[in-house]
């Protein structure tokens, strides 16, 4: 187990770490104390005298082995080390101690650990102390054998008999011992982990190892004497110990980096963490720092091209994130659509990180001839600040995360204040749950009025929801929990369902009004919402252009394609479609023309100021009349007062839905209005519009 702590790999770039001054005296004192016990043996070994006994044979094919060995090691995968390599040589080099002696074991060990320097191009540095420590290892494996055999240690090896297997082995474990022990501390140093730590990390796949290569170190010792022909037969044993090697390598592979992106897992950002808190320690340093990444809407993506196309995408955003993060961070996946990042530096360094992190994902990704918008939000928790451990850090990145997305921000670095908002939001999102399951909420309906009747031609369904202990809470407060849970769905159904249910009641009594629920941004993008509404229609009986499904242009704009074809599809269904809030995103009426919608509403944000603003009179009374020139119903939300009524009166044949025209209230009392509206009416005439 030669010295290259460079060797890296799953998702992990690998930092240049500058040697501390304690790292270089330790480097210094081995190479010194090392090459000078070579240079001891070389000069204090019997090489004039040659045993009888000697195996010229069987030494020849063991300093072959041992050097073979050395330069094709094994490849050992450790968790959250990366890829590292054990060599094979120690089994040969051990039986050399017994049948040729230290000296020769000694040339031969250093002789295959410089080939394998050479071969790697590791530096003279490497190079010096891989000699140096091979030396030491080898040294104190024949200091023990020959003390165990009752033989001086420069003098001729015995003849290997039974009694002395049990000496070699030992002596076996001492060679490892030492050589790991050499190496683990060039690691402790260089990475700033106890020494313990670094022995632990591979402890039982390299015990298991060396355990069956030296017990065929020992086997070979003894059975040397027989000849080469004799020896050839444990070349099974050690192409053994290679594949026994390999495939534990491959698992350890597997259990901790991603099958699909081949980023490290969950298991390797414990492990990571872990590293990362012992390099920073527990001063006033900053870091280290996590990044939460969750891709926006990917479930919608699977849902609607399949698991195929949505494995491609993960496997893309895998590489831009991998090449995105700065140097020294570990890339993770630990989820479906979950990416997380560990990240050296500063709360600024990490937020910076973390936004080159989402920006990489800009571009679109192209797959089977589409180019679709992949969009992430992000949290970010950097120690000491938001954590002292991998657990409280990740706890709290994932806070942050939550909270990126329920604010519609793109990054959010986490906040104590978030705490207290994120268990509330957890307590009234497990409510709203329980609120679908007990029938705890209701749908109210507004008025719309056409300003030039006064008759009410429409009404918007409304969710509220009465909660046992809360009381009434408002849309605003659950629905975007509900957007972002995936709850928005059953919500929307239930609305739905209420809704043409009491319009079907009011149709019965003669009332051709029409009525309009409001659409998620996440329905833009699910083709079964087409199924889901045709249902609807057809269990309810409601004839076309009776049902308008209000959507918002920032959620048309969040993927405009898609939503054109689940647009088109609900328009064949017979279903009107509206732009709300019109005016706060980046529509423009020709485009929304493109789109084919039937109903533009103006956002209250512009009606509510008419009379006080008069750029937003004209930003107005140009809709409008754009709007109808297109052949497209207006309504003009926020009408408040009678004013403003009067005024889009003005501008043409405008429906106005606010306060001032009627506020939500429930279905009987819709009934009870058309019924009034109809006996005050001159014609008499029932909806319309």
């Amino acid at each position: 187990m030669g010295l290259d702590p460079s060797e890296n790999e799953g998702g992990v770039k690998t930092r240049v770490l500058a040697p501390p001054s304690s790292l270089a005296i330790y480097l210094f004192l081995v190479s010194v104390l090392g090459l000078t016990s070579l240079g001891l043996i070389a000069f204090l070994s019997p090489w004039g005298s040659t045993p009888a006994h000697l195996l010229v044979g069987a030494t020849i094919f063991l300093a072959v082995g041992a050097i073979l060995g050395e330069i094709k090691p094994v490849r050992l995968i450790s968790p959250g080390e990366g890829t590292r390599f054990l060599s094979t040589s120690s089994p040969f080099v051990l039986a050399l101690i017994a049948v040729a002696g230290p000296g020769i074991a000694v040339l031969v060990q250093v002789t295959a650990s410089i080939a394998d320097d050479v071969l790697s191009r590791r530096s003279v540095i490497k190079s010096l102390f891989n000699t140096a420590q091979y030396s030491l290892s080898v040294l104190a494996a024949a200091a023990v054998y020959y003390a165990l055999a009752g033989v001086p240690l420069l003098s001729l090896p015995p003849l290997v008999g039974p009694q002395h297997i049990a000496p070699l082995l030992l002596a076996g474990i001492v060679m490892v011992a030492v050589n790991w022990l050499l190496v683990a501390g060039v690691v402790s140093l260089a990475t700033h982990q106890r020494l313990s730590a670094v022995i632990k990390i591979d402890a039982q796949q390299t015990l298991l190892t060396n355990g069956l290569l030296i017990s065929v170190g020992g086997v070979a010792a003894a059975v040397a004497p027989l000849g080469v022909g004799v020896l050839v037969l444990l070349a099974g044993p050690v192409v053994a110990a290679h594949l026994f090697a390999a495939k534990a390598a491959k698992y350890a592979h597997a259990a901790t980096h991603d099958s699909l992106t081949g980023l490290g897992n969950r298991e390797q950002i414990d492990l990571a963490l872990g590293r990362a808190f012992v390099e920073t320690g527990h001063g006033d340093a900053m870091g280290p720092g996590l990044v939460l990444l969750d891709l926006d809407h990917f479930k919608d993506i699977n849902d609607t091209l399949g698991h195929p196309v949505g494995d491609r995408i993960l496997k893309e955003v895998a590489a831009r994130l991998a090449s995105s993060a700065p140097d020294g961070a570990s890339v993770h996946r630990i989820g479906g659509d979950e990416f997380a990042v560990v990240v050296e530096g500063n709360e600024a360094e990490c937020e910076i990180a973390a936004r080159d992190l989402v920006d990489s994902l800009d571009a679109p990704i192209q797959v089977e001839g589409l180019e679709l918008l992949v969009r992430a939000s992000a949290g970010v928790a950097v120690a000491p600040s938001h954590g002292l451990n991998g657990e409280t850090l990740m706890k709290n990145v994932d806070i942050a995360l939550y909270h990126a997305k329920l604010e519609r921000d793109r990054i959010s670095v986490y906040s104590r204040e978030f705490d207290v908002n994120t268990v509330e939001r957890l307590r009234l999102l497990a409510d709203l749950r329980t609120a679908l399951e007990l029938g705890q909420l209701h749908v109210v309906y507004q008025p719309q009025v056409s300003l030039a009747t006064g008759q009410t031609v429409a009404v918007e369904a409304l969710v509220r929801w009465e909660h046992p202990d809360r009381g009434l809470i408002l849309p605003d407060a659950f629905i975007p929990l509900a957007e972002n849970s995936g709850l928005i769905y059953p919500v929307t159904a239930f609305v739905l369902d209420r809704a043409l249910s009491d319009l079907a009641a009011w149709r019965r009594a003669g009332f051709e009004t029409r009525i309009s629920v409001n659409l998620s941004a996440r329905h833009l993008s699910d083709i079964a919402l087409v199924d889901q509404v045709g249902a609807a229609l057809d269990r309810y009986d409601i004839p076309q252009g009776a049902l308008v499904l209000e959507v918002t242009e920032t959620g048309i704009l969040a993927d405009a394609a898609r939503a054109g074809t689940v647009i088109r599809a609900v328009r064949a269904r017979g279903v009107d479609i509206s732009i709300d809030d019109y005016g706060t995103g980046n529509a423009s009426l020709s485009y929304l023309r493109r789109l084919e919608v039937d109903e533009l509403k103006v956002d209250r944000s512009f009606v509510s100021r008419l009379n006080d603003d008069d750029h937003d009179l004209i930003i107005v009374r140009s809709t409008v009349e754009l709007a109808l020139a297109l052949g497209l119903r207006v309504v003009a939300e926020g009408v408040e007062d009678a004013a403003t009524a009067d005024v889009l009166a003005a501008f043409g044949d405008v429906i106005g839905q606010g306060f001032h025209l009627g506020r939500p209230v429930s279905a009987d009392q819709i009934a009870q209005r058309l019924v009034g509206e109809q006996a005050t009416s001159p014609s008499g005439q029932r909806g319309g519009h």
